[in-house]
């Protein structure tokens, strides 16, 4: 009988196994590998964020006074003054102004005294030239002068010969200053062309009614008769040729070679009267 209570008690034991864990299922033993570690606590403190790195900024491109991006400038200190905002002209230098000559229709209103009805050539065949000419004060000065249009290009192209000698012009303006008046025009020593009046002594049209005779300089260069008598007073030491003072023109000299090549007549060459100031276009 005593191996039956052991009997007993071994298969109560095989029951109370599957009873404690309310299943018939047997119960899984865990092993090492099932065993996995439990991670710690979430914490309730949220933890510092570090604020995101600045991004490097380049120093913005200086600008050219032309507009474009100029590289950077060097550390060392530059050699060269900065650019100004307009370049500056090269200074020419020192010295007169080069000769300059403008040739122009001339209105009838300039020749108020100098022009009339009758006049052997009509306003519309005059022109008037603007031009430089060296004074006897050693200065460039601007004149104006009256002259055929047929014989315009000679005058520009002689008078540009005399500026470029420096050879001085006491004064260069219409006759129409001095009222038409060939008289006070010579008195104030003015060299001019075009005018229209009479040839001196006579009842024929002198070659300024056409407008291609020039008187130059006629203080200097007067207008002496065949007996040796002049008009001017202020031109006594002027009668006699040759004479060595500025703005005199003499038998030969170059201002007579200028004139002559280009056709014009010296009036210094005539015989028996002298008029050394007047050249006029194929003589007379």
């Amino acid at each position: 009988m005593v191996g039956t209570p052991v009997r007993m008690i071994v298969a109560a034991m095989a029951c109370l196994a599957p009873a404690a864990c309310g299943s018939s299922d047997p119960v899984a033993v865990p092993t090492a590998e099932s065993v996995r570690p439990v991670p710690p606590p979430r914490s309730s403190t949220t933890p510092a964020v570090s604020p995101p790195a600045s991004p490097t900024v380049s120093p913005t491109p200086t600008l050219s006074p032309t507009g474009a991006p100029s590289p950077t400038a060097p550390t060392a200190p530059a050699t060269s003054p900065p650019p100004s905002a307009a370049p500056t002209p090269t200074q020419s230098p020192a010295g007169p102004p080069p000769f300059s000559a403008k040739v122009s229709r001339i209105a009838r209103e300039r020749l108020e005294h100098s022009w009339r009805s009758g006049c052997p050539v009509p306003v519309r065949d005059l022109r008037l030239i603007t031009m430089t000419y060296w004074g006897f004060d050693d200065r460039p000065h601007i004149g104006e002068m009256v002259v055929h249009e047929d014989v315009a290009d000679d005058v520009v192209t002689i008078f540009r010969r005399l500026y470029g000698w420096r050879w001085p012009i006491y004064r260069m303006e219409l006759v129409d200053v001095y009222k038409g008046d060939d008289f006070d025009s010579i008195e104030a020593d003015n060299t001019s062309a075009f005018n229209c009046r009479p040839a001196t002594g006579s009842s024929s049209w002198s070659k300024h009614a056409y407008g291609r005779a020039i008187d130059i300089n006629p203080r200097e260069n007067p207008y002496v008769s065949a007996d040796g008598s002049f008009a001017h007073r202020n031109a006594r030491r002027f009668v006699k040729r040759p004479v060595n003072a500025p703005g005199v023109i003499n038998p030969g000299d170059r201002v007579v070679k200028a004139f002559a090549r280009l056709g014009w007549e010296w009036g210094g060459s005539w015989s028996g009267t002298k008029d050394y100031q007047h050249f006029s276009k194929g003589g007379g």
